[in-house]
């Protein structure tokens, strides 16, 4: 099954985390100093935000999915666009350790598919996107 996912980026947590826990009827799934996940059944989303220096608002959208047979048929998908598109294995994200693949929407706008493998403790070694954006938007 796959699972729809928001990160924002924001710049005062404890005010995000009211605001959001408000509007989903919710306290979040997982909170930490520096990042809270809502995971969601109506709507079916995986919700997260993060306080982590970088630029307040839209950071990336994605589908979270159950299963490697997931991610490759995604995988498969993103090969066949006329985007670049790039695979990370074992990254360590979010407090977690996930496959990913990355690419851009035409609008520039990065998109993660991921099939996390375990929780970590910490928010792991933030990695720029390995996508250049340049090459998926340029006219």
């Amino acid at each position: 099954m796959k699972r729809f996912h928001v990160h924002i980026a924001i710049n005062n947590l404890q005010d995000n985390i009211q605001f959001y826990s408000l509007l989903f009827g919710t306290e979040p799934a997982v909170s930490k100093s520096d990042y809270a996940k809502w995971m969601l059944d109506d709507p079916y989303i995986n919700f997260a935000i993060s306080a982590r220096g970088s630029k307040a608002g839209l950071d990336h959208v994605g589908i979270q999915v159950d299963s490697a047979e997931e991610l490759n048929e995604i995988n498969q998908r993103l090969t066949q666009a006329t985007f670049p598109a790039a695979e990370q294995t074992n990254a360590q994200c979010c407090y977690a350790t996930s496959n990913k693949n990355w690419t851009f929407d035409p609008q520039g706008i990065p998109w993660e598919t991921f099939h996390s493998l375990t929780t970590i403790p910490t928010f792991g070694q933030d990695t720029s996107i390995p996508v250049k954006t340049e090459s998926c938007c340029a006219s």
